[in-house]
């Protein structure tokens, strides 16, 4: 018997609002994910704002898997009201977490993404995950200090051409506070 869903609640950070991914969010997420440069190491182009649509209505409805969790979140700035990223959590029955972000172009440089990923690990803790994976490309420098602030280290594990950062938690530890 597979466990419970993870519900994806709000988080509040510092300066964010992490909230849970709505398809209405599909039209300023296009605006903020709308530099082809984010997608050097990630793959991809620019989504338009009715394919971004499509694929929230996909993330929202969740995974197939009942043993699996996809928790999305949009990162509002609460200073100026307006999405600036996104972060991302698949957690599966055995309690482990793969966790990824990305932050606008105009909005990189300013420490939202390590924020965001604080909060995203902190709140995996509160709900008993142990382990936490990212994976990142070797040459993306910004994600690798992103993963250091949110307490993982890099593994010599590989998969696509990407290291896997990983965090383990004792089944006891209280997680950091964000």
């Amino acid at each position: 018997m597979s466990e419970p869903r993870v519900p994806t609640e709000p988080v509040r950070t510092a300066r964010l609002d992490l909230l849970p991914l709505r398809v209405e969010h599909a039209e300023e997420m296009a605006v903020v994910l709308s530099d082809p440069a984010l997608h050097s190491f990630i793959g991809g182009t620019p989504l338009s704002p009715a394919d971004l649509r499509a694929r929230y209505e996909r993330l929202v409805a969740g995974s197939p898997d009942p043993a699996v969790s996809w928790c999305n979140w949009v990162l509002r700035l609460r200073a100026r009201s307006c999405l600036v990223g996104t972060v991302q959590a698949t957690v599966s029955a055995e309690h482990g977490a793969e966790i990824a972000w990305v932050v606008g172009t105009p909005w990189q440089g300013r420490g939202f993404a390590s924020e965001a990923a604080r909060g995203l690990v902190a709140w995996l803790g509160r709900r008993s995950v142990r382990t936490v994976v990212a994976h990142i490309h070797p040459g993306h420098q910004a994600s690798a200090a992103v993963a250091t602030a949110a307490g993982l280290t890099p593994t010599d594990e590989e998969r696509d051409g990407e290291t896997r950062w990983r965090l383990t938690r004792a089944a006891n530890t209280p997680p950091s506070v964000s």
